[in-house]
């Protein structure tokens, strides 16, 4: 595989039109009855020195579309590629060492967010820790926290 590459035009990761379906079974001969569309036609790209936050709802298919993405599950459709190579047509050891340049950090709540602090007083926390960066400081001062939070 190649080194990852700091100026480049072309997407590090770009997904196309993924979809992850789970087939329905059950009745007296296990026949399929459906399929679970938990991803259905997602299509993003990441460039180098991006990060990307998938947030929705719970069981919307956010850690699925994730684990297509590292082939922890396989893919009903779309594709993956990532620094250039199609991540489906890689075999065991070079997916092994692909994902090795790839993470997914699943977020917790309980373990996160702290249940006896308001979301007001989570973000300004942050803000106030991140507040040496000269961005941060206009976001205070632009959208200052009332002490009701």
């Amino acid at each position: 595989m190649s080194s990852l590459s700091t100026t480049r035009s072309e997407p590090l990761l770009s997904v196309g039109n993924l979809t992850k379906h789970f087939p329905v079974g059950g009745g007296l001969f296990g026949r399929r009855h459906g399929a679970v569309r938990a991803v259905d036609g997602v299509s993003f790209d990441v460039h180098a020195g991006e990060t990307l936050g998938l947030v929705g709802e719970s069981g919307c298919g956010k850690s699925t579309t994730g684990r297509v993405i590292l082939r922890l599950l396989e893919r009903t459709s779309g594709t993956v590629t990532f620094d250039g190579h199609d991540v489906f047509a890689l075999g065991a050891a070079e997916m092994r060492q692909l994902r090795r340049k790839m993470q997914i950090i699943f977020q917790d709540p309980f373990s996160s967010l702290n249940p006896r602090m308001t979301v007001g007083s989570i973000v300004r926390d942050q803000w106030r820790r991140a507040s040496s960066s000269a961005m941060s400081r206009s976001l205070l001062w632009m959208y200052p926290f009332r002490r009701r939070w």
